[in-house]
């Protein structure tokens, strides 16, 4: 059955990944996977916070929201409601997780990253494309210090990038978009290395079970769409970390 965008079941969007796209961060992308679009920017701060001072390690961390009109009807900001809607803390905690991951933060020292993550438009997978450009933007940040004398290498040990698999109407496909997710029999999101070593799975059968066969299919599309997703990090700052 062919997927409704005439994708193979293997096959992500289209992706780039454009460096230095705000003037003022220390890094900034804008990364693009179909439709949805994340502007990524990285701010260091000197000094971590009170729960990890004097212990010579840094901090990597983040934040995610999305613009009232990233969807087909406006969704009100935050500041409205006067406190962080759910999923968007559940999302930032796990962009923080998945940078903190790859990062030698005994290496970065005695400061703080901020990598803060907004769709400016949204079409099914902003949490994979966010961990995705906020990984570009964080070693944009890292090779400014590095520029400054901080450190020698960019504390970073491997590259982090994220996918969404799922099943819909029983076949099992790769970077689901919105019409794929909300109609979908199994979302997964593989957050992982550029050695395929999982960092975080998030999965639910959202209108059925899957099987351990379906699951194993799952994997092997999410190592297929990791690897296109670090190839496109690597081309936009592979000169900086490889």
């Amino acid at each position: 059955m062919a997927r409704h965008d005439g994708r193979a079941t293997d096959e992500i969007r289209p992706v780039s990944i454009e460096t230095d796209f705000v003037k003022y961060p220390e890094g900034s992308v804008l990364i693009t996977c179909g439709n949805t679009r994340v502007i990524c920017n990285a701010t260091v701060e000197e000094g971590v916070p009170a729960f990890l001072k004097g212990q010579g390690r840094g901090w990597v961390t983040a934040e995610y929201s999305m613009l009232p009109r990233a969807t087909q009807t406006r969704s009100p900001r935050d500041i409205s409601k006067l406190k962080l809607n759910g999923r968007a803390a559940e999302i930032q905690r796990l962009i923080g997780r998945a940078l903190r991951s790859v990062t030698d933060l005994e290496g970065l020292g005695e400061r703080t990253i901020t990598i803060d993550c907004d769709v400016i438009q949204a079409d099914g997978g902003t949490r994979c494309a966010s961990i995705t450009g906020a990984f570009c933007a964080l070693v944009l940040a890292l090779d400014k210090l590095r520029k400054q004398g901080a450190f020698v290498a960019l504390p970073l040990y491997r590259y982090v990038a994220a996918v969404s698999v799922g099943i819909v109407n029983d076949l099992p496909v790769c970077d689901l978009d919105y019409a794929e997710d909300s109609g979908g029999q199994v979302d997964f999101n593989f957050i992982m290395d550029d050695e395929h070593n999982i960092i975080e799975l998030q999965g639910t059968g959202e209108e059925r079970p899957f099987s351990k066969k379906e699951l194993d299919e799952m994997y092997l599309l999410a190592e297929k769409g990791i690897d296109r997703l670090t190839a496109a990090q690597k081309a936009a700052v592979g000169h900086l970390f490889r």
